[in-house]
Protein backbone atom coordinates (compact mmCIF):
# COMPACT_ATOMS: atom_id res chain seq x y z
CA UNK A 1 0.00 0.00 0.00
CA UNK A 2 2.55 2.79 -1.21
CA UNK A 3 1.64 6.12 0.10
CA UNK A 4 0.71 8.96 -1.61
CA UNK A 5 3.59 11.29 -3.51
CA UNK A 6 4.03 14.46 -1.04
CA UNK A 7 2.22 12.45 2.02
CA UNK A 8 4.25 13.28 5.19
CA UNK A 9 4.38 10.92 8.24
CA UNK A 10 1.96 13.00 10.60
CA UNK A 11 1.61 11.03 13.42
CA UNK A 12 4.80 11.24 15.34
CA UNK A 13 5.15 7.05 14.77
CA UNK A 14 8.75 6.18 13.43
CA UNK A 15 9.84 5.43 9.88
CA UNK A 16 11.63 2.54 8.82
CA UNK A 17 13.75 2.64 6.00
CA UNK A 18 15.22 -0.04 4.36
CA UNK A 19 17.78 -0.63 1.11
CA UNK A 20 18.56 -4.48 0.35
CA UNK A 21 20.28 -5.99 -2.87
CA UNK A 22 17.89 -7.40 -5.51
CA UNK A 23 15.86 -10.66 -4.94
CA UNK A 24 16.99 -10.48 -1.02
CA UNK A 25 14.58 -13.32 0.91
CA UNK A 26 11.82 -11.55 2.46
CA UNK A 27 12.62 -13.20 5.77
CA UNK A 28 15.80 -11.72 6.10
CA UNK A 29 14.10 -8.53 5.57
CA UNK A 30 11.84 -8.98 8.16
CA UNK A 31 14.25 -10.13 10.29
CA UNK A 32 16.38 -6.93 10.55
CA UNK A 33 13.67 -4.84 10.48
CA UNK A 34 12.29 -6.34 14.39
CA UNK A 35 15.77 -5.55 14.93
CA UNK A 36 16.02 -2.66 14.35
CA UNK A 37 12.78 -1.84 16.41
CA UNK A 38 13.72 -4.48 19.24
CA UNK A 39 17.12 -1.99 19.43
CA UNK A 40 14.65 1.27 19.63
CA UNK A 41 12.80 -0.50 22.40
CA UNK A 42 9.71 -0.07 19.73
CA UNK A 43 7.21 -2.58 18.49
CA UNK A 44 5.91 -2.66 14.86
CA UNK A 45 2.67 -0.68 16.29
CA UNK A 46 5.53 2.15 16.64
CA UNK A 47 5.77 2.26 13.23
CA UNK A 48 3.82 4.38 10.87
CA UNK A 49 5.79 4.41 7.08
CA UNK A 50 8.50 1.91 5.35
CA UNK A 51 10.44 3.95 2.86
CA UNK A 52 13.09 3.49 0.18
CA UNK A 53 14.68 4.16 -2.89
CA UNK A 54 12.10 3.74 -6.13
CA UNK A 55 15.11 1.88 -7.56
CA UNK A 56 13.93 -0.91 -4.67
CA UNK A 57 9.75 -0.38 -5.74
CA UNK A 58 9.84 -3.75 -6.96
CA UNK A 59 11.67 -5.82 -4.05
CA UNK A 60 9.43 -8.10 -2.54
CA UNK A 61 11.48 -8.31 1.05
CA UNK A 62 10.44 -4.70 1.37
CA UNK A 63 6.76 -5.23 0.24
CA UNK A 64 6.63 -7.91 2.57
CA UNK A 65 8.08 -5.60 5.70
CA UNK A 66 5.13 -3.59 4.75
CA UNK A 67 2.76 -6.50 4.78
CA UNK A 68 3.75 -7.83 7.96
CA UNK A 69 3.76 -4.72 10.10
CA UNK A 70 0.63 -3.60 8.23
CA UNK A 71 2.26 -0.33 7.27
CA UNK A 72 2.48 1.74 3.91
CA UNK A 73 5.44 2.60 1.86
CA UNK A 74 6.83 5.27 0.45
CA UNK A 75 9.53 5.13 -2.41
CA UNK A 76 11.80 8.18 -2.90
CA UNK A 77 14.05 9.01 -5.39
CA UNK A 78 17.80 9.37 -5.41
CA UNK A 79 17.74 13.21 -5.23
CA UNK A 80 15.34 13.32 -2.57
CA UNK A 81 17.48 10.81 -0.34
CA UNK A 82 20.94 12.49 -1.02
CA UNK A 83 19.08 15.57 0.20
CA UNK A 84 19.55 14.15 3.45
CA UNK A 85 22.95 13.88 3.05
CA UNK A 86 24.04 16.11 6.08
CA UNK A 87 22.07 14.19 8.28
CA UNK A 88 23.57 11.02 7.75
CA UNK A 89 25.24 9.18 10.17
CA UNK A 90 26.83 6.47 8.13
CA UNK A 91 26.96 8.30 4.35
CA UNK A 92 28.90 5.86 2.07
CA UNK A 93 30.67 6.72 -1.16
CA UNK A 94 30.29 3.04 -2.45
CA UNK A 95 26.17 3.85 -1.92
CA UNK A 96 26.41 6.98 -3.76
CA UNK A 97 28.64 5.47 -6.61
CA UNK A 98 25.73 3.13 -7.15
CA UNK A 99 22.20 4.81 -6.13
CA UNK A 100 22.73 8.37 -6.13
CA UNK A 101 22.67 8.87 -2.76
CA UNK A 102 24.83 8.68 0.10
CA UNK A 103 22.01 6.58 2.09
CA UNK A 104 19.49 4.62 1.35
CA UNK A 105 18.22 3.26 4.81
CA UNK A 106 19.06 6.56 7.31
CA UNK A 107 18.15 8.76 3.96
CA UNK A 108 14.90 6.89 3.26
CA UNK A 109 14.08 6.58 7.32
CA UNK A 110 14.75 10.68 7.65
CA UNK A 111 13.05 11.69 4.34
CA UNK A 112 9.95 10.18 5.18
CA UNK A 113 10.08 11.10 9.03
CA UNK A 114 10.46 15.00 8.17
CA UNK A 115 12.60 17.34 8.46
CA UNK A 116 12.12 17.24 12.77
CA UNK A 117 13.09 13.76 12.66
CA UNK A 118 16.80 12.23 13.85
CA UNK A 119 17.78 8.60 13.56
CA UNK A 120 16.46 6.78 16.44
CA UNK A 121 18.51 3.61 15.57
CA UNK A 122 21.21 4.14 12.65
CA UNK A 123 21.94 2.12 9.50
CA UNK A 124 22.03 -1.59 10.64
CA UNK A 125 23.06 -4.31 8.38
CA UNK A 126 22.26 -8.17 7.43
CA UNK A 127 24.10 -9.70 5.04
CA UNK A 128 21.98 -8.64 2.25
CA UNK A 129 19.89 -5.30 3.99
CA UNK A 130 20.14 -2.19 5.87
CA UNK A 131 17.90 -0.79 7.84
CA UNK A 132 17.33 2.64 10.04
CA UNK A 133 14.66 4.07 12.51
CA UNK A 134 13.86 7.21 12.40
CA UNK A 135 11.30 9.60 14.18
CA UNK A 136 10.60 12.93 15.83
CA UNK A 137 11.95 13.39 19.51
CA UNK A 138 9.98 14.48 22.97
CA UNK A 139 11.48 13.76 25.89
CA UNK A 140 14.42 11.75 24.73
CA UNK A 141 11.65 9.18 23.50
CA UNK A 142 10.14 9.00 20.11
CA UNK A 143 7.11 11.27 20.12
CA UNK A 144 4.19 8.76 19.60
CA UNK A 145 6.23 5.70 20.88
CA UNK A 146 4.57 4.18 24.09
CA UNK A 147 1.79 6.86 24.68
CA UNK A 148 4.62 9.62 24.28
CA UNK A 149 2.76 12.87 22.80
Amino acid sequence: MPLAEGSAVTNGKLVLGLGCERRTAPEEVIGLAEQALADAGASGSDLALIASLDARSEELGIHAVAQHFAVPIRFFDAATLEAEADRLQNPSEIVFAHTGCHGVAEGAALAGAGPDAVLIVPKIRSARATAALAGVVCNGVACGQRGVE
